[in-house]
């Protein structure tokens, strides 16, 4: 039986944002945040795993979602030790299950092509896999969980939001997935079958500089519920916020080119932005 991987092993792996901006996290509080990062991760890979059936994905997100309905290992799924993981994370910082199920319900909306006609339709999917996270993170963070919590949900709508932004080419390319809010695609006179034929025009500009304006309100929306008390525990947020809204700003000064190209900031960079807000 082949050895199955730990929860910082997961992370190593994943060389995502988050996972780098764990790095200013102190290491005492470290590894329960490494633990819970391997299981979005792991939950975020089963939904998108290319080759495995939609029903086994179906099957096997819904045996997680016992794992907190039921408080206890489901000896059908793997990683048995990062299952009682992240339900000693649930129990020694007491937070509600419902927020590590979101995540695995926003994933279970990721099995088919979505569609949502409004902003107001699409948060409820940013809620989910994204602000959930969010309000996981704040406990471990070392920040209290109420009073950072409408902060938590406006940060993970505007990370959330750039991200979709940035991925939209990759998401038509996997089963002509489409994010973006429909009435904000009408609104510019630009049609889902424009955004299928990846047109890159005027109208299709106008829309993506009108959700960048969405995206900087949200960012400035979360600045401003940022609370003081908790300033210094929320390092790793902040310094997504950099990352992500430096990533906006790149888009926006490429006009946007989604369709042919993924924008990342490379190692270098990450590091002087987290150099930057370590030391604001």
């Amino acid at each position: 039986m082949p050895v199955e991987p730990t929860a910082a092993e997961i992370t190593r792996k994943a060389k995502s944002n988050l996972a780098f901006a764990l790095r200013c996290v102190p290491a005492d509080r470290r590894e329960h945040l490494v633990s819970f990062y391997a299981y979005c991760r792991v939950i975020d890979d089963l939904a998108d795993d290319l080759e495995l059936p939609i029903e086994e994905k179906r099957e096997g997100l819904a045996k997680w979602k016992t794992v907190f309905d039921e408080s206890e290992v489901n000896p059908e799924l793997p990683l048995q030790d990062l299952q009682r993981e992240v339900l000693e994370v649930r129990d020694r910082y007491e937070i509600p299950s419902e927020y590590f199920t979101n995540v695995i319900e926003g994933c279970q909306m990721d099995l088919e092509p979505q569609r949502f006609d409004a902003w107001e339709d699409l948060q409820k999917y940013t809620y989910r896999v994204a602000s959930s996270v969010g309000l996981v993170c704040l406990p471990l963070f070392g920040a209290d969980p109420k009073r950072a919590h409408d902060y938590a949900i406006a940060l993970g709508d505007a990370l959330q939001l750039t991200n979709i932004l940035r991925d939209i080419g990759e998401d038509l390319d996997n089963g002509s997935r489409i994010y973006v809010p429909l009435d904000d695609l009408m609104r510019f006179d630009y049609s889902e079958e424009d955004l299928l034929g990846r047109v890159h025009d005027a109208r299709f500009l106008e829309f993506m500089n009108y959700q960048a304006k969405r995206c900087e309100e949200l960012y400035a929306r979360a600045t401003s519920l940022l609370p003081q008390e908790d300033y210094k525990a929320l390092l790793a947020p902040r310094v997504m916020h950099r990352i992500y809204h430096t990533l906006l700003g790149k888009m926006k000064k490429d006009n946007f080119r989604v369709f042919d190209r993924r924008y990342r900031l490379n190692k270098l960079q990450k590091l002087a932005l987290l150099t930057k807000e370590s030391f604001s």
